[in-house]
């Protein structure tokens, strides 16, 4: 029960974000009686901790797949995008900015799991741009793997980029650009001029 539990919880705050859902709301959903939820988690701050970390952990282990393919390391960061997209409802409610508003404490420790993990990941994707000539050079691994993070967590600031101006997905396609024209060698940028082309067809 308490798995089901999560994975209906999962579902409701990726819609409609961590703050507008209530425990009345999921066990209506579930058609199970408030209690019930009770028995496995003491209060909302605890389910909305078990959700995170397993949402976390789903999408930590889809990027490590995406990871271990070596793919070319430009398609490499639209599939990881594409995938966290699909897995992430195209976070239609901003549940991030909601963490991070109403349960500051797990937010805090989210960005950190997150960082711990893209920090590999991106490292290790720049590495490989590097190798085969598609980076520049004279790019310090290190400031960008922390500049593109740091990018990411600020897409989600809603004071910032407003949904009702800019979709998540397109905020994504926007920074995605942006970022890899910043590293991109002129071969590197042939590769990305090709993928921006698939992607708008």
């Amino acid at each position: 029960m308490r798995e089901k539990i999560i994975n209906k919880s999962s579902e409701l705050f990726l819609n409609f974000g961590f703050k507008s859902v209530t425990m009345d709301d999921i066990a209506s959903e579930m058609g199970i009686s408030k209690k019930t939820i009770y028995v496995h988690f003491p209060n909302k701050t605890k389910l909305v901790e078990a959700t995170t970390l397993q949402i976390f952990e789903t999408v930590s282990c889809g990027i490590d797949s995406i990871c271990a393919l070596q793919k070319n390391p430009i398609e490499e960061i639209f599939d990881i995008k594409q995938f966290v997209m699909e897995h992430l409802k195209n976070e239609k409610s901003s549940p991030q900015y909601q963490l991070q508003k109403y349960y500051p404490k797990i937010f805090a420790t989210l960005k950190s799991k997150q960082f711990e993990i893209m920090q590999g990941c991106v490292a290790d994707n720049l590495n490989r741009g590097l190798e085969l000539g598609l980076y520049r050079k004279t790019i310090n691994v290190d400031f960008i793997t922390r500049i593109y993070f740091n990018g990411m967590i600020t897409l989600k600031d809603q004071e910032l980029f407003p949904l009702k101006k800019f979709s998540m997905n397109t905020l994504m396609e926007y920074y995605l650009e942006y970022h890899l024209r910043g590293i991109c060698t002129p071969k590197g940028l042939e590769t990305l001029t090709k993928l921006l082309k698939i992607n708008l067809n």
